[in-house]
């Protein structure tokens, strides 16, 4: 009598021979996925500054200045005084009721001298200067 059974199960050789294919796989794959997020997170923040830009400009041609650095982006929501800005648009310069953030969820900074006016993210690490991913973005900077 001949035993015909089959065979079911997968050799040792087999799983090992898997698992090395799908570590050299992972190994082409991930350095090129790594470091992307944080490039995008950086041409996104460029995208939102141009977006607070041109709430700020819509601010500027309705009230005849921009806010001062201590009415802040947060004017573009919320009239800051109906004495000052009288013109000031019934909906606000921006959609929604909060300020967007960065996105390392920090707030942006608006600088202004009086003529001229600048958005900062501080970048990933939220403080002050830094290098590479932790580099701080200025509107006036970006393309």
């Amino acid at each position: 009598m001949k035993n015909t059974q089959k065979r079911n199960a997968f050799t040792l050789i087999e799983i090992m021979v898997v698992i090395i294919i799908l570590g050299m796989l992972a190994a082409f794959v991930i350095p090129n996925i790594t470091g992307k997020s944080e490039e995008a997170k950086q041409k996104l923040v460029c995208v939102q500054m141009k977006s607070l830009s041109e709430g700020l400009k819509m601010f500027k041609i309705d009230n005849g200045s921009y806010p001062t650095a201590e009415e802040g982006i947060a004017a573009l929501i919320t009239n800051p005084s109906s004495d000052t800005y009288p013109s000031y648009s019934k909906n606000g310069y921006l959609e929604g009721k909060n300020l967007p953030k960065d996105p390392w969820n920090h707030p942006y900074i608006y600088l202004n001298d009086g003529e001229m006016f600048d958005l900062v993210s501080l970048g990933a690490d939220g403080k002050e200067g830094g290098s590479d991913d932790e580099k701080d973005q200025k509107l006036s900077e970006c393309r």
